[in-house]
């Protein structure tokens, strides 16, 4: 009996293997990783975006981790597993906490936070005269230049209302998702995505329309006179000219190849602090105009002539890539991304908080996940609010 068990253990174990090695190699990598974690940063290659030698960092503040988080506060931190938790007023850095073997100088992958950046690079595009928002993909790509795909401009892809086949699921071995983080040519994945409703009527979130929008941005690059590679194009005009003060890590889907825009940065809680900055400041880097405060204020305003998600009103939540919350009777541009990385731009206080972890929660109030109103929260009490008493 037990050599007929070890020969069925056998068996069964063959038959596996032969089916993991028949499976397309990203989903083998995605059975290998099982799921994608802020710790990826060095399973895939990437280049290198470098910091400038001038680093501006925030200060301390004279109450600099004065704060002390309640049994409460911290099991929460705790369960969702942070790893990094900053807050941020009048540029000066109240309280700072890193956990499970973070440090300041800890690299993550941000996830779709990454969109944000993308959008914020489209900005300088238009700004330098690059490309316009309002042009049709197909100026740029010859993929999109017929049928229905014709009618897909920059914007819709900047509000996520292309209209595109875009599955969005990492969940499944199946998803286009999972084939664009663990695959090897994801301009070949995006390039075939054909339109299954009227771009610019509805907003839908999909990486691909991300995806696609970096590859505009190269285009537009390319045709410009100025060929670059997105990581490059991010180094020069938003990297260095906010003083960041680590390099950061762009993943790319093979050697050489392309890099993931629409997730995959790695950058530390710091120097995403330096992006929130420069939205607080309407675009402006200590005396440098980096984006036009006009796109800005664009950028992180509702796309309310779309139509929401759950098809009851207009979209009031989500900009050109940069999500909008609304908490307490305020509204404030966020970055966001998988796994609960988020960076939180506050003009009512002039704060920024950044919270960086392994989880987030399941639950969803509409378009939110439930977790990040206890990290507003914790942030509120650590800011003093209401903010006529902060200190």
């Amino acid at each position: 009996m037990k050599k007929r068990g070890v020969k069925i253990s056998c068996g069964i174990l063959a038959v596996l293997a032969v089916v993991y090695f028949c499976l397309p190699v990203y989903m083998q990598e995605a059975l290998i990783h099982w799921f994608p974690d802020i710790s990826d940063t060095y399973i895939f290659p990437s280049e290198r975006v470098e910091a400038t030698d001038s680093c501006w960092d925030f200060p301390l503040a004279t109450s600099y981790n004065t704060y002390r988080m309640t049994e409460t506060e911290n099991d929460f931190m705790q369960k969702y597993g942070t790893v990094s938790y900053l807050v941020i007023r009048n540029d000066s850095v109240l309280y700072e906490e890193y956990r499970d073997g973070w440090t300041p100088q800890t690299l993550s992958n941000i996830f779709s936070a990454t969109k944000s950046i993308v959008g914020l690079l489209t900005g300088i595009a238009q700004d330098e005269g690059y490309l316009h928002i309002d042009d049709p993909i197909g100026n740029y790509l010859p993929e999109f230049q017929s049928g229905a795909k014709k009618k897909i401009t920059i914007r819709h892809l900047l509000t996520m209302s292309s209209g595109l086949n875009w599955d969005e699921s990492y969940s499944s071995l199946k998803s286009k998702t999972t084939a664009a983080y663990y695959g090897d040519d994801i301009r070949s994945l995006v390039m075939d995505l054909e339109p299954i409703e009227e771009p610019g009527k509805r907003y839908s979130y999909k990486s691909g329309d991300t995806q696609l929008l970096s590859f505009v941005l190269e285009a537009a690059l390319q045709k410009g006179g100025n060929p670059m590679t997105i990581s490059q194009y991010a180094e020069e005009k938003l990297w260095q000219p906010i003083q960041a003060c680590n390099d950061a890590l762009w993943n790319l889907d093979r050697e050489g190849g392309d890099e993931k825009t629409y997730c995959c940065f790695n950058t530390t809680a710091r120097d995403l602090a330096h992006l929130a900055r420069l939205i607080l400041h309407q675009g402006n880097w200590n005396g440098q105009q980096v984006i036009s405060a006009a796109y800005l204020s664009e950028a992180i305003s509702p796309a309310s002539y779309l139509e929401n998600e759950f098809g009851d009103g207009p979209l009031d939540y989500y900009g050109f890539q940069i999500w909008i919350v609304h908490y307490k009777g305020m509204s404030f541009p966020a970055f966001r991304g998988l796994g609960g990385q988020y960076v939180f731009a506050l003009p009512q206080a002039n704060a920024i908080v950044v919270r960086l972890g392994h989880k987030r929660s399941d639950e969803y109030l509409r378009e939110n996940t439930t977790d990040i109103f206890p990290y507003l929260d914790i942030a509120f009490n650590i800011l003093g609010y209401p903010w006529s008493e902060a200190q």
